[in-house]
């Protein structure tokens, strides 16, 4: 089946990009309320695209209404914003901070969740959190009914337990986080596996199939 996605419905080409397009990472997005509160928002139009400069991107759609945002408004004004990984630890706050209250509630303490002030900017960052990333700004980019905002990580908090024990990579036995397929299904990344590509010599000369 072929798709001309310059003729389809926006929530057509949605559907096959998001069902097609995953697992994607689920970014639980803490932002500064303008009366000081906390929001937080799940995100799982994010990912990291660059390492030098650190670079990570959040899309954001409007509400079903058409209003901006909280996340959207609050990263206008301050100009900051914390990415916030998801384990399945952190699951229940990740579906009670995606629910549609009204602007004045703070997501994180309706979920009950423990927050902690950020090292470098204006917000706060879960401690139940596999990792943590101190955002700030870099460019917005809006189109009508979306925003891409990128933001150059300037700090990052990351739970002793999901180091090795020299605390230069990521054991796998801890760091399980969970992506989003599609509408209520996710998948944990609790079943990872070794590929090793083949020597490129062996490719060469037609061996190693």
């Amino acid at each position: 089946m072929d798709f001309d996605f310059l003729q389809m419905e926006p929530m057509d080409r949605y559907r096959l990009l998001t069902n097609f397009v995953g697992p994607r990472p689920i970014a639980l997005v803490t932002t500064r309320a303008a009366a000081g509160d906390d929001n937080g928002a799940p995100m799982s139009f994010f990912n990291v695209f660059s390492h030098d400069p650190a670079i990570v991107v959040l899309g954001i759609q409007p509400r079903a209404d058409g209003r901006e945002k909280d996340t959207v408004t609050n990263i206008r004004r301050t100009g900051e914003f914390v990415v916030n990984m998801v384990d399945m630890a952190l699951s229940r706050t990740m579906l009670v901070c995606g629910l549609g209250v009204e602007s004045d509630v703070d997501e994180l303490a309706l979920a009950g969740e423990a927050v902690s002030p950020c090292t470098q900017i204006d917000a706060s960052w879960i401690p139940a959190s596999p990792c943590a990333m101190e955002c700030r700004v870099e460019r917005l980019i809006e189109y009508p009914k979306r925003m891409l905002v990128l933001g150059e990580v300037v700090h990052m908090h990351v739970r002793r337990d999901c180091l090795d024990a020299a605390g230069r990579y990521v054991d796998p036995n801890t760091y399980q986080p969970i992506a989003r397929l599609h509408a209520d299904n996710y998948i944990v990344s609790d079943q990872q596996f070794v590929l090793k590509a083949p020597a490129l010599s062996d490719v060469l000369s037609g061996g190693g199939n």
